[in-house]
């Protein structure tokens, strides 16, 4: 049993989620929470019926814990703005200090984090990184330099729009470019088309801030592009944006043969997928599906697959459409829907797993709170620094008498 120290904080704090979560400590219970337990439930039964009762044990076992558990995480401890901007802080911490390791790796090719993590505890093995634009990819503490991209870069629109929401913006910008620098090295095609998603989309809502029919905008533009690629190309707009946003064309093309020969694998075995078995491929394809929303489906069934996508869109869809007045709430709300659309673009030519994939569930479940009307919405000091005609409010309600205990007066 390898019990990673994430694991060991997911174990702990599994059975107090679920206490809290049906006690109705995190919200109501919601669509994407009933989703996420069901592909956790259908991936077990599915282990049980391919393997057996030991591996459905086990592995099943292992995949509720970091699938669940991670979500309910999110679900359960992020329940307002102040813990949403802690997280944040938090967050950009870590990648700040990976920062320098990671510009050491890309230019020496020495993984300095790895040799010093593995003089205490055993570490992951050295991937094989080429090279690319005279620098080496980086790695860094992950599997691989794929997984270290998406990890770093996934907060870049969360630094921009709430860490830095009430900061200068020289303050704003440079936190951001941290962020941005420190993905950016991992010199990946998935990682960084979701980086530049992410900066597109802030942009975006910057340029046309004071429209509030800004995102119709760029709906009716995305819907454009994708018909004009449609008749122009003689390929799918799902292969011409593999083919155009790859470092190189062999990985481009593997990709297209993943969704083909994958897709194909999912059809053949709809209920209850290959399990960890051989699914359907050339004999010379290599058995990595790089390809997150795909991958559920191969190995688990096309109910496991839906399930996934599914808990995501719930989640996604329930936070964009709810309607929103307060200026602070919205400028997370829109960080959160930025941040979690560069993964579900990148999840189309990237895996998460181990410590990214429970990064991913966690931050998907942490975005729940928007949806809810929470008791102290918005920090007293971010409000007032963002709205100053809150401070107005703010000290005509403490005028108001109220009972207030000696101490606090005193």
């Amino acid at each position: 049993m390898l019990l990673l120290p994430y694991r060991l904080v997911l174990l702990a704090g599994f059975l107090p989620c679920m206490f809290l979560w049906l006690a109705g400590k995190a919200g109501r219970i919601r669509a994407s929470d009933i989703l996420i337990l069901l592909y956790c439930l259908w991936c077990t039964i599915s282990l049980f019926v391919v393997h057996g009762a030991q591996t459905g044990l086990q592995s099943g076992g292992i995949i509720v814990v970091e699938t669940a558990g991670a979500y309910f995480f999110g679900r359960c401890f992020i329940r307002g703005p102040e813990q949403f901007y802690a997280m944040t802080r938090l967050l950009f911490v870590i990648v700040a200090i990976m920062l320098p390791f990671a510009l050491l790796e890309a230019v020496t090719n020495t993984n300095v984090s790895l040799a010093l993590f593995s003089k205490v505890f055993p570490t992951h093995v050295e991937a094989f990184k080429e090279a690319r634009w005279g620098l080496r990819r980086v790695q860094g503490v992950f599997e691989h330099p794929i997984l270290f991209g998406v990890s770093c870069g996934a907060i870049l629109a969360l630094v921009h729009m709430v860490l830095g929401g009430d900061k200068s913006a020289a303050k704003r910008w440079s936190a951001s470019a941290v962020v941005f620098t420190t993905a950016f090295l991992s010199l990946s095609s998935g990682p960084l088309t979701a980086l530049l998603a992410q900066v597109s989309l802030v942009f975006w809502n910057w340029l046309l801030a004071r429209d509030a029919r800004r995102w119709q905008y760029l709906w009716a533009v995305a819907l454009s592009l994708y018909t004009f690629i449609s008749l122009a190309s003689n390929q799918s707009v799902f292969e011409f944006l593999l083919t155009y946003f790859s470092f190189e064309p062999a990985s481009a093309y593997y990709r297209v043969l993943i969704w083909k020969f994958g897709s194909g694998s999912a059809l053949n075995h709809p209920l209850f997928g290959v399990g960890f078995g051989r699914w359907d491929r050339p004999s010379w394809m290599p058995p990595s599906i790089d390809m997150f929303w795909l991958y559920h489906a191969v190995l688990f069934g096309i109910p496991a697959g839906l399930f996934m996508i599914g808990g995501f869109l719930t989640m996604y869809m329930s936070i964009a459409f709810r309607k929103e007045t307060d200026e602070f709430r919205l400028r997370y709300r829109t960080a959160y829907l930025i941040m979690m659309t560069g993964y579900f673009l990148v999840g189309w030519t990237v895996h998460f797993w181990n410590a990214t994939y429970v990064l991913f569930l966690f931050l998907l479940g942490s975005g729940s709170w928007l949806l809810d009307n929470v008791a102290n919405p918005l920090p007293s000091r971010k409000r007032a620094l963002d709205r100053p005609a809150a401070r107005t409010r703010a000290s005509t309600k403490v005028s108001t008498p109220r009972a207030v205990s000696p101490a606090k007066r005193r």
